[in-house]
């Protein structure tokens, strides 16, 4: 598997890892309709392309093709990068992509801390981050009206996991 910066070609692959987990993962947890909404807000192809042209997507890739996708930025205070997607495909969960696409942004990250937020009862990305150093530092509400609020987490600026 090779972690590597997303290019323009990738758009598609990336859109059908986003897709593809938000259903498996978010469906059961708040619902179809917090899932259309998430995807239409975040999973467009203007979207995605727009994230991929900053040069701050990351793919895991394998002989099989893009497996994982990574978005982040640095906050508007450069205090801190924000993990804003961490999205592996339903059957490459456990493979390693996950932990490989978090570690290329904290590598990126250099002396900043990294945050991210996930959907409260999302048991195993909650445990999938604390394994990888991620403390929980508080809550607030759905960005999805009616979704379900949000786990905020941050992982000190330290070495990679």
């Amino acid at each position: 598997m090779e972690v590597r910066v997303a290019i323009a070609d990738d758009v598609d692959a990336v859109i059908r890892v986003g897709t593809e987990a938000w259903w498996a993962t978010y469906a059961p947890l708040a619902g179809d309709d917090y899932v259309r909404s998430g995807i239409e807000r975040w999973w467009s192809r203007e979207a995605i392309a727009r994230g991929i042209e900053t040069g701050r997507t990351l793919v895991a890739e394998t002989d099989a093709g893009v497996i994982g996708m990574a978005s982040w930025s640095l906050l508007e205070d450069d205090d801190a990068v924000m993990l804003w997607k961490l999205y592996v495909l339903p059957e490459a969960q456990g493979s390693g992509a996950g932990r490989g696409l978090v570690h290329a942004v904290v590598v990126a990250a250099g002396d900043r801390p990294v945050r991210l937020t996930h959907v409260v009862g999302n048991a195993g990305a909650h445990g999938f981050y604390e394994r990888l150093g991620f403390r929980e530092t508080g809550r607030k509400p759905s960005p999805i009206r009616g979704g379900p609020e949000e786990m905020c987490m941050e992982r000190p600026a330290t070495t990679a996991p």
